[in-house]
């Protein structure tokens, strides 16, 4: 994969986990294009890339796809050595483990209406934001991969400690907020439009 990107992966200085991870998310983007699966990067990952560069640590890369595609999805992955979460229940989500790169896939589903909404665990059934899916692909180096929609994203990072009153707001919650405001006023250099 790394030929694909100019011998370093198109990565500039990325090393470690953040460069493991990101050769992951081109392996899926790769795997799910070629099956016609779509997946959306969402979580740190999608600012990352929506940003055009990596802003801090991640500890694993949060992805969407359609509960419909769950089954061929984890196939695929599997036949490139990832291999599933024991501590997730494949019903709530899809989890996929490979070295230390971790993966999870929540399932999307429409509701009677046709509007996405979240299709496993305690929120199934609950409606996600309006145009979640409909913005452009973000990129990091020559790696371009769907991301969730920057309102989407913003709107998760605010609603996180109301959905969840156990979970107070993070350090890294509150400097999202900040990079993802900021690049509402000024375009992400890197965005693309994906069609």
């Amino acid at each position: 994969m790394g030929e694909e990107f100019g011998g370093d992966g198109g990565w500039g200085g990325l090393s470690g986990l953040a460069r493991r991870q990101v050769a992951g998310i081109g392996e899926v983007v790769d795997v799910a294009a070629a099956a016609g699966i779509p997946v959306w990067l969402r979580g740190g990952w999608a600012m990352d890339f929506h940003l055009g560069e990596v802003t801090r640590p991640h500890v694993d890369v949060d992805w969407y796809c359609w509960r419909a595609d769950r089954a061929r999805l984890a196939a695929l992955l599997a036949d490139r050595g990832w291999r599933p979460d024991p501590r997730m229940p494949v019903e709530t989500q899809l989890d996929v483990l490979r070295e230390d790169v971790e993966m999870s896939f929540a399932y999307l589903g429409r509701d009677a209406a046709g509007r996405v909404t979240v299709s496993g665990g305690a929120w199934e059934g609950t409606l996600l934001p309006v145009g979640l899916l409909d913005g452009p692909a973000g990129r990091i180096g020559a790696l371009v991969a769907p991301v969730i929609t920057v309102a989407a994203q913003i709107e998760f990072k605010e609603m996180y400690p109301i959905w969840m009153p156990g979970r107070p707001r993070r350090p890294k919650d509150a400097d999202d907020l900040a990079r993802l405001r900021t690049s509402l006023a000024t375009p992400a250099p890197f965005a693309t439009d994906p069609s």
